[in-house]
């Protein structure tokens, strides 16, 4: 049984490249896994955090992880700021991780080149955080996209340093999740510019209106239509084909597929299909994601809960880690 952690940042709602590219495997995975889910509130305060929405967004994204199907009976989910050996192994782990290192990482520098106005030490020490909140769980599997290998590959880099400066085999390498079978769907953003994604403004979200999908999906951008019969389709068409295969039948995959071989696509059909079928995935998700925001007893007892085991795991591994770096009380030997 492998420990997998995930994580999300408190900054907004789950869109469908959530719930297809991970939370779906997810909810697999924690009947066979030892899992903890969590939201990052602290990670969230490096950019231009906002208390008047803060605990909002927490609320949010912990109603879409159990509204998609996450168990906390099963699984261990937690917010971040509930577990406060986080910030204490953070600080161990920072005392052996090096400024040039953290300086070096491309998410800290495109961070500084987004906002040069507040190059916070929480953004250079981001890594060492993500770092603790892996390997406080001794993490073995962690699920991250492209743009947090980097970070997957530092912490692996300071669990060996640690390891090594104190002649221990403690802290075990992590590597990234990969589901088996079917694998992780890559999800496209309506652009037709790469991944669905919060800051490229981009996606539809779990808490979307139906009217609120049926506009982002008719502007999605496409293109003047085929030229010749089977003919390649550029990256703009082949995301919302890919939208389709996800949402739709395999009748209705093959319906547009034809009509595009054919060129005799119109696009406006395939974009209020494509709609009608996001509509029928989301909905029944925004219905369980509204009754259990508006459950605040529940919410709390999950949290709770979460947090307890959260807490018992990390105890464990910072009261470990404490005495193999020599922080003991008195009256110890």
């Amino acid at each position: 049984m492998e420990t997998v952690l995930s994580g999300i940042r408190s900054t907004g709602n789950l869109h469908l490249g959530n719930y297809f590219g991970a939370l779906k495997n997810f909810v697999k995975m924690q009947h066979t896994d030892r899992c903890f889910f969590f939201i990052a509130d602290y990670h969230s305060l490096t950019t231009h955090p906002d208390p008047a929405i803060l605990h909002g967004n927490v609320t949010n994204v912990l109603s879409e992880y159990l509204a998609a199907g996450l168990d906390p009976d099963v699984a261990t989910i937690y917010v971040q700021s509930d577990v406060p050996e986080v910030t204490e192994l953070s600080l161990l782990l920072s005392m052996h991780a090096f400024v040039g290192e953290l300086e070096r990482t491309a998410s800290f520098k495109d961070k500084i080149r987004k906002q040069p106005e507040n190059v916070n030490i929480g953004l250079l020490s981001y890594p060492v955080l993500m770092a603790a909140d892996i390997l406080q769980h001794r993490a073995t599997r962690v699920p991250v996209g492209k743009d947090q290998e980097q970070h997957l590959e530092l912490t692996r880099r300071f669990a060996r340093r640690f390891n090594q400066i104190y002649g221990v085999e403690y802290f075990p390498e992590c590597q990234p999740y990969v589901f088996s079978g079917e694998g992780l769907v890559k999800i496209p953003g309506l652009d037709g510019s790469g991944k669905m994604g919060k800051s490229e403004g981009n996606g539809i979200y779990l808490s979307d209106s139906d009217e609120a999908i049926r506009k982002k999906v008719m502007k999605a951008v496409t293109d003047s239509g085929p030229t010749a019969p089977d003919s390649p389709m550029p990256e703009v068409i082949a995301n919302l084909f890919t939208l389709l295969r996800v949402v739709s039948t395999e009748d209705t995959v093959q319906h547009f597929t034809d009509k595009w071989n054919r060129c005799e696509i119109r696009y406006g059909d395939l974009k209020k299909q494509l709609a009608e079928d996001i509509v029928k995935v989301v909905a029944p998700i925004r219905a369980r994601i509204r009754d259990i925001a508006a459950d605040e007893d529940y919410l709390s007892r999950v949290v709770r809960q979460g947090a307890e085991k959260a807490r018992e795991s990390a105890g464990k591994t910072l009261a470990d880690v404490r005495e193999i770096m020599g922080i003991k009380p008195f009256g110890r030997r």
